[in-house]
Formats: C-alpha cells, sequence, structure tokens
C-alpha cells in the first residue's frame, strides 16, 4: 500500500510525501532507495530554551552571526569536528552513541530521538570508500538546498497539554530547529544501492515501469546490503544533528554568556522524514511485519506507542514540521487514526510548487532577502544565489499542508514557531 501526503511533489522515483509498506513475510517484497530518497534521514531537530523573545532581539543580529560563523554551511562545507576514518566508521555503527561518548550530545538528547539516534542493524563494511570518503570531512555542516538552522520563537500554541510535556510554557519562548541530513555519504550509499539493484532486478526478473523505481527483494542479498547501508547513513545524520546541536549549544552560551545547562537546551524531538525502517502494524485486524519507506514523510506514532519516549507517552509521538525559510513551522502530535491510515505517517514540510530551475528564473535574490528583512528576520547564507531556489514562493503554504493533516486526524497540531533568524547554504 501507497499513500500520498498533502505536500506530495515529484521526486525520484517516488514521490516527495509519501509512504510505502511491504509486507516482510512476502518473498517478493522489495525495498527500493527511490523511496527513501537520496538525502537518507534528512530530518528535523528542535532544542528549547528558557530564553524569551526580548532577550534575543537585543542581540539577533550578533546571535545570527554567531551561529552561521559556529556551524558550516554550504555545498562542499567542511565540519570542524575532528574525525578520523576509525571515527567515522564507530560514528556509521554507533549513532548517537558515538557522540554521547566524544562529549557532543547529552544523554537525554537519545531519549527524545526517533530510534534513540542508533539504527542497530547499520554495517560500515557496507557503505562504499567512496561514500566514507564524501562523507569524513561533512560531519557537523549543514550542507545546503532546502537545509538550515533557524532560530525561532514560539508564536502560538494550540495544545497546552503537550506542549508543557515538550517544555514549551508560554508564547514568546526561543526554540532552536535544525534541519539536516546524510550530506554526500547518504548520497554515494543510494547512488551505490541504485547501480547494484538494476543487475538484481534483470537477475530476478523484477520489472518496473521506470528506471528510477529500481529495487530487490528484501531478503535479496543486495536488499539487505542496501538496508544495512542505509541504517549507517541514517546514524550519519543523527550524529551530524547532534553535532550541530553542540555547536548551537555553544554558540547561545558564548552570545548569552551562559551554559547550555542554564539556558535548558534540551532536544525536544529529533525525527526522519527520509528512512525506511522495519515496523509493526495492524493490516485487516491482523499484526503484520511491514518495511515502512518513508521519502518527505514523518513517522507521527499514537499516545502509548511502546517505540515513543517515557515523556511523550500520555500526547504521542512529537511531529517536527519545518517551513520553508521565513515562513512559520510546527510542532504536531501523532495520532491513533494515523497509524490506522497512513501507517502512523504525515506530513514532513510544506512540499515544493516550483522546480528550482524556474525559482531561479522567475525570482531575484535581492527581493528575496529584501522582503525577510522587512518581516524582521536575519538571514545568513553562504550561496545569496541559492535563496531564489527556498524563497518561500517556491512552496506550498505550511498551514494549508499542516491544517489538511489534522483535519484528517492523522496528526494533531501542538504549538506554531515562526523565525527571527535564518542561516542556510
Amino acid at each position: 500500500k501507497s499513500v500520498a501526503m498533502p505536500d506530495v511533489h515529484a521526486g525520484y522515483g517516488f514521490a516527495i510525501g509519501n509512504v510505502a509498506a511491504f509486507d516482510m513475510s512476502d518473498p517478493k517484497a522489495v525495498v527500493s532507495p527511490g523511496g527513501v530518497g537520496f538525502d537518507i534521514n534528512c530530518g528535523v531537530r528542535l532544542l528549547r530554551t528558557n530564553l524569551m523573545e526580548k532577550d534575543v532581539k537585543e542581540v539577533q543580529e550578533t546571535l545570527a552571526q554567531a551561529l552561521f560563523d559556529h556551524i558550516p554551511v554550504g555545498v562542499g562545507s567542511k565540519g570542524i569536528i575532528p574525525t578520523s576514518a576509525e571515527d567515522l566508521n564507530q560514528a556509521l555503527e554507533m549513532g548517537m552513541d558515538w557522540s554521547l561518548r566524544e562529549g557532543y550530545a547529552w544523554a537525554e538528547d537519545k531519549e527524545h530521538c526517533e530510534e534513540y539516534g542508533r539504527m542497530l542493524n547499520a554495517n560500515p563494511a557496507k557503505v562504499s570508500k567512496r561514500a566514507k570518503k564524501r562523507g569524513l570531512p561533512q560531519l557537523g555542516t549543514l550542507g545546503a538546498g532546502n537545509h538550515y538552522a533557524e532560530i525561532q520563537v514560539v508564536d502560538e500554541i494550540f495544545d497546552e497539554v503537550a506542549a508543557k510535556r515538550m517544555g514549551i510554557d508560554k508564547k514568546g519562548q526561543i526554540c532552536v530547529m535544525i534541519h539536516s541530513g546524510s550530506r554526500g555519504l547518504g548520497h554515494q550509499v543510494a547512488t551505490d544501492a541504485l547501480t547494484l539493484m538494476e543487475k538484481a532486478m534483470a537477475r530476478d526478473g523484477i520489472p518496473v515501469n521506470d528506471k528510477q523505481l529500481a529495487c530487490a527483494r528484501i531478503q535479496s542479498q543486495e536488499g539487505q546490503d542496501y538496508l544495512a547501508s542505509m541504517a549507517a547513513a541514517a546514524n550519519f545524520a543523527w550524529v551530524n544533528r547532534s553535532s550541530m546541536t553542540f555547536l548551537a549549544r555553544q554558540t547561545f552560551a558564548k552570545v548569552f554568556k551562559s551554559t547550555p545547562d542554564d539556558l535548558d537546551m534540551h532536544v525536544i524531538y529529533d525525527v526522519s522524514h527520509n528512512i525506511a525502517k522495519v515496523e509493526e502494524h495492524y493490516i485487516n485486524g491482523q499484526m503484520k511485519k511491514l518495511l515502512v519507506h518513508r521519502k518527505g514523510s514523518t513517522r507521527a506514532f499514537p499516545p502509548h506507542h511502546p517505540l515513543i519516549p517515557v515523556d511523550y507517552q500520555t500526547i504521542g509521538q512529537p511531529v517536527l514540521i519545518g517551513g520553508t525559510m521565513g515562513t512559520c513551522s510546527y510542532v504536531l502530535t501523532g495520532t491513533k487514526k494515523g497509524m490506522q491510515e497512513t501507517f502512523g505517517s504525515t506530513c514532513h514540510g510544506a512540499g515544493r510548487a516550483m522546480s528550482r530551475n524556474k525559482s531561479r528564473n522567475t525570482l531575484d535574490y535581492k527581493q528575496v532577502l529584501e522582503k525577510l528583512g522587512k518581516k524582521g528576520i536575519s538571514i545568513r547564507v553562504a550561496s545569496p544565489k541559492l535563496v531564489m531556489e527556498e524563497a518561500p514562493e517556491s512552496y506550498k503554504n505550511v498551514t494549508d499542508v499542516v491544517n489538511t493533516c489534522h483535519a484528517a486526524g492523522i496528526s494533531k497540531k501542538a504549538v506554531k514557531l515562526r523565525p527571527l533568524a535564518v542561516v542556510k547554504g
């Protein structure tokens, strides 16, 4: 079964904004890299603080510049977290456990992360040398495209009980959102797998109507190797977001002459929107083990689900929906209806309305930056000309997307955030 979300738009292989589940007990069931995406475990992390908007307004430009200086951004950006080849292998296997061991994460960060920040089926040996070479210098980097680090302010609270459980007490509270993935390493893992799967399809006689839908039987060697390398790339992405969390905490501590602990810079949640995972779901009244592909869609498990943190058992899993540059973002919670209808999934963002080419050809980056300035948003970009691709005009309205999911009952609105400062590649 395949389900499209309201933010659906064309992508490589599967559409972006798509959920597809395959029955693990069916020997013909497949796994497809096009159903995960090239940026494996592209996802969103939200940190809270005990600062209020008035505290940040006084130093907004300084803080935006400090965040830009601390977090390496842009195409080909290189990380400042010292990483050897052996470190990389361990990070690919251990995920956030590596970040914790190396002092880049807090123990409670793991608790508030999908999969606790580590996919146990990861096997670094299945990740190619080329993928590792691409990933090694990029740990702790934001990248370009739609990735960002934003300083945000709580604009509206729809569900006070859920917001309080997340440590969001009042309007005007400051949060930090980080949206990034597995960088060049994840891209290479996907590219390598697609090449191998084309051969596997010919061998096993799997017909597809588009080569972008290249896939392999889940239980085949190619299928198992992809799942092991994809899990390693997912672990890399969690380490990457943890490293940037460390850098964001350092930034705030420096600007506010305090400590991250005293600023209450805890992770609210970290959730992926490009991943494939083995999950249990009821199908026609029977519990089945499924391989759920989520590409541009977010896991949204309901209250009392065993795989969500103890803190959120009564409210459901927090779901982080990043807006486009200069527009609002949302925190939602998972619902029982979503579990029944969409394999416990909801939207992931606004979804493109205009291709990158069209955006570049029709928008002027100076005007885009000017508009953001008029809204009182500080912006720091490594490549100003890439700004047109990510302008709000290039995307659907994120509020419409979120409201559609809320009305359908597959997720529930909890908090609305608006940006004060945006750091982009």
